[in-house]
Formats: C-alpha cells, structure tokens, sequence
C-alpha cells in the first residue's frame, strides 16, 4: 500500500457501519457495531458517540486498549486498526461532534449528561485487499 492515510482514509469515509473492540473486565475482547465516525484526523484520531452509561465506555475507563474495524463489502477488503479509546466528556469535544437530530439518542442535548465522545488514538493496523493482508504503522 503506498500511502495508508489516503487508502485507509477513502476506505473509513465509504462505510456505513464500523466495528468498535474493546476488553471486558475478565480480559476477553468485546465487539460493537456503531454508526460511521463523526470525524476523523487523518487514521490516527476517530471519533465516534455513544452513551456515557453503555458498557463499552466503562470498559474503555478502566482499560483503554482498543480496535476499530472498517470493511467495505462492495470490494471485500477491510482494515483493523489497534490503539487506545479516550472517553471525553468536556463540553468542546461534544459541541464539535453534535449533530443535528442527536437529540433523538441524547434528548437533554449537547450537554446530556448520557452523551459523550470516544476518540480511538490509532497505533497500528492491518489492511485486507486483493486476498493478501499487509501490516503498517500509523504515524
């Protein structure tokens, strides 16, 4: 792959789902579907939303090591990538993520108490194409 940011990139901003993985408290991964990121900078930095009281943000508290999963059916590739997922709950992180329409999920608003954002710190990955699989590392 010559340049992962672009290919990667391009991969990230066509899904419609994403895969979140996170450690449970007796060290067994955990997967979750999500809604596509909110935003991203570069591959290094995903965010998502959730909900401050689901099981996967105490998971990330008590212990941040994480994965994210994209795959593109139409070609069949994917990529996984391996790093760290903060829980950020400051009011700037939720105002840049807010969307219109969140409020159907979090219906206090931008300052629901039950909104937070997660954003995944890519270390490494893994892409999928063409039947081979290539390991790279995340800048």
């Amino acid at each position: 792959m010559i340049d992962p940011e672009k290919t990667i990139g391009n991969l990230i901003d066509k899904v419609d789902v994403s895969f979140i993985g996170s450690i449970d408290c007796d060290g067994f991964p955990n997967m979750k579907a999500m809604l596509p990121p909110r935003r991203r900078d570069g591959i290094k930095y995903i965010y998502f939303t959730t909900n401050t009281s689901s099981m996967r943000v105490s998971q990330y508290k008590e212990n941040p090591k994480a994965s994210v999963y994209f795959c593109d059916k139409r070609f069949f590739r994917g990529v996984m990538l391996t790093g760290t997922m903060e829980v950020l709950e400051d009011s700037e992180s939720k105002e840049i993520i807010w969307h219109e329409g969140d409020s159907m999920y979090y219906p206090l608003g931008v300052t629901d108490p039950d909104y937070c954002v997660l954003r995944f710190s890519a270390h490494n990955g893994r892409f999928y194409s063409n039947f081979k699989s290539e390991n790279f590392d995340v800048k």
